[in-house]
């Protein structure tokens, strides 16, 4: 019946139903306990907790994380560990508890180096990262977005130095640093280029607008603009309106 449960749990995770999914979770769960598997549990409570974590339910999503990482801690499954570690991390903040992050993601940071897990270091760094970011613990957050482009080239995560430049720009770019944030919003626009994501690109030359608007270089700011107008209409991207008006606010002969 488990396996019946989570085949159900995941066509609902498909459909975006996700009041039946965890309704589908919570029955494997409560199978899995009747039959004793730890390591089916433990998939089926981090299922659960996923799904709980997408519907704001974060006091649920902590329980259920919690005890994966007890199954997880008695089995010494520090891969396992490590990512559940994360998974609290994030939980915390998005549940906009920033401060008890931390120190799960400085434990999965242990972990995964004993490991030498370089692609979850680099979404690990990236994370906290952020964190520093939002606290404006600049200095901090600038090592960690370094640190965390070491581990994705080591990899060859496209998409990680991609977001990692991206989220680098826009840290320069709120300190102030327009060199900083120029280069990065530039390096993040290459690699969305090669990976083919324009939508993800027009993110990143929206952010370049205002690093030219700010230094008053009008003639880039414009070039970058045009092109973010061409995306969105191409993409039908939400932000259309808004990005044509303040082409048409840059350039009032549009």
């Amino acid at each position: 019946m488990s396996d019946d449960h989570k085949h159900r749990a995941r066509i609902f995770l498909h459909r975006g139903d996700l009041v039946q999914a965890r309704a589908a979770w919570e029955a494997a769960v409560a199978d899995d306990r009747a039959a004793d598997s730890q390591q089916a549990l433990s998939d089926s409570l981090g299922n659960l907790g996923n799904t709980c974590a997408l519907m704001n339910d974060f006091s649920r999503a902590e329980q259920c994380y919690r005890e994966v990482l007890q199954i997880q801690r008695t089995e010494c499954n520090l891969t396992a560990v490590a990512h559940t570690l994360v998974n609290l991390g994030n939980l915390h903040i998005a549940s906009d508890h920033p401060e008890k992050a931390r120190p799960y993601y400085l434990e999965a940071m242990d972990l995964l180096r004993q490991l030498q897990d370089n692609r979850g270091l680099g979404i690990l760094y990236n994370n906290l990262a952020l964190q520093e970011a939002r606290d404006g613990q600049w200095n901090q957050a600038v090592a960690s977005f370094k640190q965390a482009l070491d581990h994705h080239r080591i990899v060859g995560n496209e998409e990680g130095l991609a977001v990692t430049y991206s989220q680098l720009g826009k840290c320069y770019l709120d300190q102030g640093d327009l060199t900083g944030a120029e280069r990065c919003l530039n390096n993040a626009s290459e690699h969305y280029i090669k990976l083919g994501n324009e939508p993800a690109e027009a993110a990143v030359l929206r952010l370049l607008t205002q690093v030219y608007e700010t230094r008053q270089d009008t003639v880039a700011a414009l070039r970058c603009l045009a092109h973010v107008v061409a995306l969105d209409e191409r993409y039908a991207l939400p932000e259309l309106q808004t990005d044509t008006a303040h082409l048409s606010k840059l350039d009032p002969s549009r």
